[in-house]
């Protein structure tokens, strides 16, 4: 995007919206396909408005990759047991850093791994041999996270709403902001598959949550009669720059 006057803080280059009013944001894009996103930008508003903002190809033009069956928007978020807007007035008031988020989540939802959340988790479905486009966003507000899929490969084709020479890993790793596109083969036995991410800790003794936060990979196939087991993914350590590295 060339147009940059709404990419700021309040009060900077224009005044917030006021509540029940609107704004219509007209802007361009140029030599860009793929994911972005949109988010709120007064003060911590930021932790829960957001979205995918996605630029397909034009009319009659095709991917720079085999057009998969699916697409998905897959929003990496935090979550705070309390108003983030309190929770950055607090830090203001003390000096101190704000607190750390209680959870992670996938799309909004944080996982049945949390214990006040054990039936809440973003299901994705899929077929065998389908191919599904993740669309991955870290929307957190200032962690980098790993992200992963059990048992399975993630090809990246695309990156901030940029193509690139497609490679091939199973971990994922996001900087705040960041948004990375890849494709997702359904080629393992029909199951329910833990879609995970957790920190990345950049920065050593700088306090930050660590549980990890999951979403569903459910073929479509394994919904008949009883649901099989959960297969965990498996994620890098917190501080494991060294997978970090090769990734990026």
């Amino acid at each position: 995007m060339r147009i940059g006057w709404a990419d700021g803080p309040e009060f900077v280059t224009q005044c917030p919206i006021r509540p029940g009013g609107s704004y219509t944001y007209r802007f361009t894009i140029q030599g860009q396909e793929g994911t972005l996103w949109w988010h709120a930008h007064s003060s911590w508003l930021k932790a829960t408005i957001y979205g995918a903002l996605i630029i397909r190809p034009r009319l009659g033009k095709s991917y720079h990759f085999p057009k998969p069956n699916l697409e998905t928007p897959i929003v990496l978020g935090e979550w705070w047991d309390a108003n983030p807007i309190d929770v950055v007035r607090e830090a203001t008031r003390t000096g101190a850093a704000p607190n750390v988020s209680d959870a992670y989540t996938i799309n909004a939802q944080p996982g049945d791994l949390y214990k006040c959340s054990s039936k809440d988790a973003t299901i994705i479905p899929i077929d065998a041999s389908e191919t599904n486009l993740l669309r991955v966003i870290n929307a957190a507000l200032n962690q980098p996270l790993f992200f992963a899929v059990a048992n399975h490969m993630l090809i990246v084709v695309g990156a901030d709403a940029t193509y690139i020479k497609p490679f091939t890993t199973s971990v994922l790793m996001l900087g705040a902001g960041q948004t990375t596109d890849v494709l997702i083969k359904a080629d393992q036995r029909p199951a329910r598959y833990y879609m995970a991410a957790r920190a990345y800790q950049s920065v050593q003794n700088v306090p930050f949550d660590n549980p990890t936060t999951i979403a569903i990979l459910e073929y479509k196939s394994s919904k008949k009669g009883n649901a099989p087991k959960l297969i965990m993914s498996s994620l890098p350590a917190y501080n494991d720059t060294n997978t970090v590295t090769a990734f990026s």
